[in-house]
C-alpha cells in the first residue's frame, strides 16, 4: 500500500499568456484525505482535469502506484467534477447504472453498486425522477455516487460539499471518511476551510499554480507567525504600537490580537499592557488555516498574466503531474459529463468537461 500514491510532478500549463500551473508538485497518500484548497483561479480545477486527462499538461507528470497515468488507470479513478456532470433528461438509476458500465463493470454488478449507493447517499427514493428534478443539493449526491459506483482506487473530487445542507455535509465526510479508510486516496478541494481542517489529513494551499504550502494543519499552523491575544479594558487607541518585534493584527473592542516575530519579548507586550489597564487576558494563539490561506494567497498582480507567488509555508511534498486525452469510448461517440461519452438520444447538459471551458476554470 505504500506505494499507492497520486503524485503530481512539476506539472505545467499554460493559456496563451496566462500561466494556468506553474511546476504544480504534490502526492497525495494511500488512506489519505487530502485538502486542495485556493482561490478561484489558482489551478485546482486544471489540475484535477489534467489528472482525468480531459486536459493535457504542457510539461510534468502524473503517476499512480508509481507509473504514469493512462487510460486503463483512469478507468480506475472517481472524478467528481465542479460542474453538474449528469445528463439532466436521464433518471436517476439509469444514470449510474450507465457510468459503472463506462468504467468496465457489467451490467449485473453496476446495477447493484448503483442502488447500493443511491441508499447510502440518501437519494434512492429519486431513483427514477430526472436529475433535473432533484434540487441542487440532491444532484450533489447522485453525482458522489456516480464518481463511487465503480469502487474507484483513487478519489478526485472538485468542490463536493458545495450546495449541500448540514445534514448532507455530515453524510458525504463520512462516505469520505470510510473510503479513505479503505486504503483510497482522496483529494477534494473546498472553499470551507473550517471543514478542510477538521477533516483532512494533510492540505495544499495553492496560489497562482503552485503549491505553496503543504502539510498537516497542525505542521501548517506551528509554521505561521505565532500571535497573542490581550484584553484590556479602557486602553487606549494605539497601546501596542511601536514595540519591536509586534505587529498589531486587529482590535476589536477591548481585545488586541498581534503578531509576534521570531525573538521578540513577549514581556514587553505584557508591560504595555499592563500599563494601558488592567489586563483580562493574555494568551498565545496559532492562525487559523483560513488565516494562513490568506497569508499565503492575498498577493499583488504581476505582469506575465499570473499573480505574483508568496513565500511557501510548511513543506511541500512533491508529487507527480502529465496526462493525455484519455475518454472511455462508447458506441454514441459523443462528449458527456466528467470526459465520458453520451449515451444515444441524449442531449448535452451543457456541461460537459472540455478544455475549451478552461479558459473559465483554471
Amino acid at each position: 500500500m505504500a506505494n499507492r500514491r497520486l503524485e503530481i510532478d512539476g506539472v505545467r500549463k499554460r493559456y496563451g499568456e496566462v500561466t494556468a500551473l506553474d511546476g504544480m508538485t504534490f502526492d497525495v497518500r494511500a488512506g489519505e484525505l487530502f485538502g486542495f484548497v485556493g482561490s478561484n483561479g489558482a489551478g485546482k480545477t486544471t489540475t484535477m482535469r489534467i489528472v482525468l486527462g480531459v486536459l493535457a499538461a504542457d510539461a510534468g507528470e502524473v503517476r499512480w502506484a508509481g507509473r504514469p497515468v493512462d487510460l486503463a488507470v483512469r478507468r480506475r479513478i472517481g472524478y467528481m467534477p465542479e460542474e453538474r456532470g449528469l445528463y439532466p433528461k436521464m433518471k436517476v438509476r439509469d444514470q449510474i447504472v450507465y457510468l459503472a458500465r463506462l468504467h468496465g463493470m457489467p451490467a449485473g454488478a453496476a446495477r447493484r453498486s448503483a442502488e447500493a449507493w443511491l441508499e447510502r447517499l440518501g437519494v434512492a427514493a429519486r431513483r427514477d425522477d430526472e436529475v433535473q428534478n432533484l434540487s441542487l443539493g440532491n444532484q450533489q449526491r447522485v453525482q458522489l455516487a456516480a464518481a463511487l459506483v465503480h469502487d474507484p482506487e483513487v478519489l478526485v473530487l472538485d468542490e463536493p460539499f458545495s450546495g449541500l445542507d448540514p445534514v448532507a455535509v455530515d453524510v458525504m465526510s463520512q462516505v469520505l471518511r470510510e473510503r479513505s479508510a479503505a486504503g483510497v486516496p482522496v483529494v477534494f478541494s473546498s472553499h470551507q476551510l473550517e471543514l478542510v481542517e477538521r477533516l483532512c489529513d494533510r492540505v495544499g494551499i495553492v496560489a497562482s499554480g503552485r503549491m505553496v504550502a503543504c502539510g498537516t494543519v497542525d505542521e501548517l499552523r506551528r509554521a505561521g507567525t505565532e500571535q497573542i491575544v490581550v484584553e484590556v479594558p479602557g486602553a487606549p487607541t494605539g497601546w501596542a504600537l511601536d514595540l519591536p518585534g509586534i505587529t498589531v493584527r486587529h482590535t476589536e473592542g477591548d481585545r488586541t490580537t498581534v503578531d509576534l516575530a521570531p525573538g521578540a519579548d513577549d514581556q514587553d507586550l505584557l508591560r504595555r499592557a499592563l500599563a494601558a489597564g488592567p489586563v483580562r487576558e493574555f494568551r498565545r494563539r496559532r492562525p487559523t488555516l483560513a488565516e494562513l490561506f490568506r497569508s499565503v494567497t492575498t498577493v499583488p498582480a504581476v505582469a506575465g498574466g499570473s499573480a505574483a507567488v508568496p513565500p511557501a509555508l510548511g513543506h511541500v511534498v512533491p508529487g507527480a503531474g502529465a496526462a493525455g486525452p484519455g475518454d472511455v469510448p462508447s458506441p454514441a461517440g459523443r462528449s458527456g459529463p466528467a470526459g465520458l461519452t453520451a449515451p444515444a438520444g441524449l442531449a448535452s447538459s451543457g456541461n460537459d468537461v472540455r478544455a475549451a471551458d478552461e479558459e473559465t476554470a483554471v
